[in-house]
């Protein structure tokens, strides 16, 4: 919201560019600069998407900045204060699909939907390829927090089959071939029946 407000207020700007001084323009910009920069370097150790919302925050404000700086000096260059209304265009333009982004990748959450980089025949397909498992079904897949996808999962076994080995081979081929850690499985023998009695 705060990228379109700036688009349409460039827009009106261009139409009727305001007087705008280019030294403290300069300045400002200048400090304004210095403070995101210190900002990003205490942001850059996290990983969640607050971390990374604050991020592109503090980013946004940066190259904001970076925009401001260089408005400023060609405003005392050229003494056109429309090259404001521009560079504050390109920012805003800048920040949108950033903004889209990382609001997509929230709303995925908030929807427990399948990761975008999760193949979920091919996570089938792996499981059932390890020995003893005749049967993947019930398998669900979502990203609980940012870094953290989650596998839940039913593995139908052969009669004499190490269920604890299935486990482990199973924990193995889904860390090592899909990037996923954190799994919930069951395994059942293959006379089970009643999981597709479940109506949802």
């Amino acid at each position: 919201m705060v990228a379109i407000w700036a688009l349409l207020e460039a827009v009106e700007r261009i139409q009727d560019p305001p007087d705008v001084p280019g030294l403290p323009v300069l300045v400002v910009g200048a400090l304004g600069l210095v403070a995101n920069l210190v900002s990003l370097r205490l942001l850059s150790g996290g990983g969640s998407l607050a971390a990374e919302g604050a991020r592109l925050e503090v980013l946004a404000d940066a190259v904001g900045s970076v925009g401001v700086v260089l408005g400023g000096g060609l405003i005392m260059l050229t003494d056109e204060p429309v090259i404001d209304a521009w560079i504050g265009l390109a920012i805003a333009l800048w920040i949108v699909p950033r903004a889209l982004r990382l609001a997509s990748a929230s709303l995925r959450i908030l929807l427990q939907e399948a990761p975008a980089h999760v193949d979920l025949p091919a996570v089938t397909d792996s499981l059932e390829a390890i020995p003893d498992v005749v049967d993947v079904h019930d398998l669900h897949v979502w990203t609980l927090t940012t870094d953290m996808d989650v596998l839940t999962a039913h593995l139908m076994v052969g009669a004499e089959a190490d269920h604890h080995g299935v486990l482990d081979r199973a924990r193995e081929v889904l860390a090592s071939e899909h990037g996923i850690h954190h799994a919930t499985l069951q395994v059942e023998p293959e006379t089970h029946s009643g999981c597709d009695q479940v109506d949802w």
